[in-house]
């Protein structure tokens, strides 16, 4: 892959697998035995993602990811959660994890969801469409940028917001099941469609004037969400 990958683990042996895995696929990997060790190699030196252990003493990975968004909210992360605790990896997604995957894991899984944010990253940016801005009345995407603004000012989006956002923009007026999206954004054949649930809210309380009633993206009952733009023009 050719990346620089940050793992964030206060668990040496887990460090050290997933270390071996990433090296073995290419990747230059440092490692943080905690949080703020994480954050100073963060500011030291921006890796190309983060592999982010939710359970740590002192500051822990949801905390980590909450700073990681303020500063960097570009960055791709990938949390590590406990087997079973559904609560912990929606929490997780909340605070603007890209991805995640359970203890204990397989470290070929692990690899790939890497690969597949890392590859949709460098896809967007290294492949901006054809139209370079998208846009819904105040609503702007400059997919080449990967940047989004609403009415001049920057709207703090992670990565796969970005991703959602403009898929949304670029296929107005259809319904897409929560499946769809999986395979269309994330690149998934399978896999917890919480997650989708979980960035469309993240998504409408950055875009929507009111979340609790989206104009944008509306919930299709029975299939799944749809981008009604307000500009009537804007998907033409």
């Amino acid at each position: 892959m050719g990346h620089r990958v940050l793992v964030v683990d206060d668990d040496p042996t887990v460090s050290d697998v997933v270390r071996r895995y990433l090296e073995q696929a290419g990747c230059e990997v440092q490692l943080a035995a905690d949080g703020a060790d994480g954050l100073a190699a963060i500011a030291a030196q921006r890796p190309d993602l983060v592999v982010l252990d939710l359970m740590m003493p002192g500051i822990d990975g949801l905390e980590v990811c909450r700073r990681i968004r303020r500063q960097l909210p570009d960055l791709p992360v990938v949390m590590l959660t406990a087997l079973g605790e559904e609560a912990d990896r929606v929490l997780g997604l909340e605070v603007g994890a890209d991805d995640y995957v359970t203890k204990p894991f397989s470290p070929r899984e692990l690899v790939l969801r890497i690969r597949s944010v890392l590859r949709r990253t460098a896809a967007q940016t290294a492949h901006p469409s054809v139209s370079a801005k998208l846009t819904d009345a105040a609503l702007t995407v400059d997919t080449a940028r990967r940047v989004a603004t609403m009415g001049g000012a920057p709207l703090s989006l992670t990565a796969r917001e970005i991703d959602l956002l403009i898929f949304f923009m670029r296929h107005p007026g259809r319904a897409w099941s929560r499946s769809d999206l999986l395979d269309k954004v994330w690149g998934w054949q399978f896999g917890d469609q919480s997650t989708v649930t979980v960035h469309v809210r993240r998504l409408r309380e950055k875009i929507e004037n009111d979340p609790a009633d989206p104009q944008r993206i509306r919930t299709v009952w029975g299939v799944g969400y749809r981008y009604d733009p307000l500009d009537e023009e804007a998907g033409q």
